[in-house]
């Protein structure tokens, strides 16, 4: 995510250009002097392409009052105080000589009305692969990943088949590849576990993923208490323990030494294995939750929790990686032990890695997922939102800088007659402007206009205010007060910014 937009400018959003309208080449009111004649080189009144808005809250109609709405003058946890990033920014470039003569410093505040216009589009986010259904309302993915593993499966299941079932041939591959569907199958299952329960507690799934190495939920929500976690994570390899006493209770009405026999004694053990491995305890796994919840529980802080697992997540990484070759170059697993380095040594190697590097990852990603919710309730849309001034319609530009800059604001807000809200001016509109045009530009034609989901609350803050962001996404918004006042307005730019620092910060 970029910081800045260079030059000092904050980083522009996409938004459309604004038609030229003739009608507003000159302002309402201002001195008896003549319109430059159109040419080729006379710039134009808008600037197309992206901009952002730079929010900020409205400015009160007296000193007095803003000294006690706002923080102190150059307090550094004022967002609406001009820093460094606006040294260059237009709002602290227009001159004396661009004042217009006819123009009142003072108005009203605005009030928050009904406003029409398109909001910027965001990119969608990718699908993840082949969509294979929606159960419980859950679009479920096969990532290209799980076909390189089914083929896998298919590969080294035949091979034993070929010792247990000689008589099968070529056919062979045909049942192994049945059995690596009806794995994954049981996955999907282990999976669905995790769904439900997220769902009975009220917890949105963005998705399932079937992908390398088994499966994954994207719960968007944490539980709400450490029990609920122990339950969300536990479901998954119980269901899966299930499954395995399920194949084991049908492996018994089959005769043994044939493809049914064969099929479901591969597949009992291969869900015990699930299970088994999901149980360890150590993040990114199902066990790794369930200790984060009792560690959760006895300290009281979800955070340590996270913490104590996910280490002990990586110290099971490098355990898997120095372990699993051993044990089974050792014979542990059931094996004859091997002396010399073959290609089932290197297979073993080479498993170990991948599944040592996938759970390394696992834990290092869920700290900082955790750290990154630790630090959600500083992201407040009140400490955010930029100081804004609001401007009727025909205002000149150069005289709504000027309001702008004694008011030490950073947006400007377009309103009708009423006070309501119209639009947005845009930064880099107001950059395209050469200052000799200014006095003779009105600010409506700069502007971007608002859409109903483009005000926000100044209350909101942490995953809230995400959420509302993500409802209408846009490159700004209108922050109003809950009596409906302009509190100023609020760049996607500048919440992006104090994302990357949440990020940064220890715990």
């Amino acid at each position: 995510m970029d910081e800045s937009g260079g030059s000092g400018q904050p980083r522009s959003g996409t938004d459309e250009s604004t038609e030229r309208r003739p009608d507003r080449e000159a302002p309402a009111t201002g001195p008896a002097r003549p319109d430059p004649a159109p040419s080729d080189e006379q710039p134009k009144d808008d600037a197309s392409g992206t901009g952002d808005t730079t929010p900020g809250p409205a400015t009160p109609t007296s000193s007095e009052s803003r000294e006690e709405a706002d923080p102190a003058p150059g307090d550094a946890t004022d967002p609406r105080t001009p820093d460094r990033r606006d040294a260059e920014s237009p709002f602290t470039q227009a001159s004396h000589s661009d004042r217009h003569p006819d123009t009142h410093p003072d108005r009203p505040l605005a009030h928050s009305g009904t406003t029409k216009g398109r909001p910027p589009q965001r990119p969608k986010d990718p699908r993840g692969g082949l969509l294979m259904g929606r159960p419980f309302g859950v679009p479920v993915y096969v990532a290209p990943s799980w076909f390189l593993v089914a083929a896998l499966i298919t590969w080294v299941f035949g091979g034993q088949l070929d010792r247990v079932l000689p008589e099968l041939g070529a056919a062979r591959y045909l049942v192994s590849l049945f059995f690596a569907v009806a794995f994954y199958a049981s996955v999907l299952v282990h999976e669905l576990a995790h769904t439900v329960a997220a769902l009975r507690f009220k917890l949105p799934v963005r998705r399932i993923q079937l992908q390398f190495f088994g499966g994954v939920s994207e719960i968007e929500k944490e539980a709400e208490t450490p029990g609920r976690e122990f339950v969300l994570a536990f479901v998954g390899p119980l269901l899966s323990l299930v499954l395995s006493g399920v194949f084991y209770g049908a492996l018994q009405a089959v005769e043994p030494g044939t493809v049914p026999g064969v099929l479901l004694a591969g597949l009992m053990i291969s869900n015990l294995i699930v299970a088994a491995f999901n149980l360890l305890p150590g993040l990114p796994l199902d066990g790794g939750r369930m200790l984060r919840a009792v560690v959760w529980k006895i300290t009281g802080r979800p955070m340590t929790g996270t913490v104590a697992a996910a280490w002990v997540g990586r110290a099971l990484a490098v355990s898997v990686l120095v372990g699993l070759p051993w044990l089974t170059q050792s014979g542990a697993l059931g094996s004859d032990a091997v002396d010399n380095v073959g290609m089932d040594t290197v297979m073993d190697a080479l498993l170990a890695a991948i599944l040592a590097a996938i759970i390394w990852t696992g834990a290092g990603n869920s700290l900082r997922m955790a750290r990154l919710r630790e630090h959600l309730p500083d992201l407040r849309a009140r400490t955010l939102t930029r100081r804004a001034v609001p401007v009727e319609t025909n205002t000149p530009l150069s005289e709504a800088l000027r309001r702008a800059n004694d008011a030490g604001a950073r947006a400007l807000v377009v309103v009708d007659a009423d006070g309501n809200p119209l639009s947005l001016v845009r930064e880099a509109a107001i950059v395209g402007v050469p200052e000799h045009r200014r006095p003779w530009v009105a600010v409506s034609g700069l502007a971007q206009d608002l859409t109903d989901g483009m005000r926000v609350s100044a209350e909101l803050a942490g995953e809230e205010l995400l959420d509302a962001l993500r409802a209408t996404p846009a490159t700004e918004y209108l922050v109003v007060e809950e009596t409906g006042e302009i509190y100023g307005v609020l760049s996607a730019a500048d919440v992006e910014r104090a994302f990357v620092k949440a990020m940064a910060r220890p715990s």
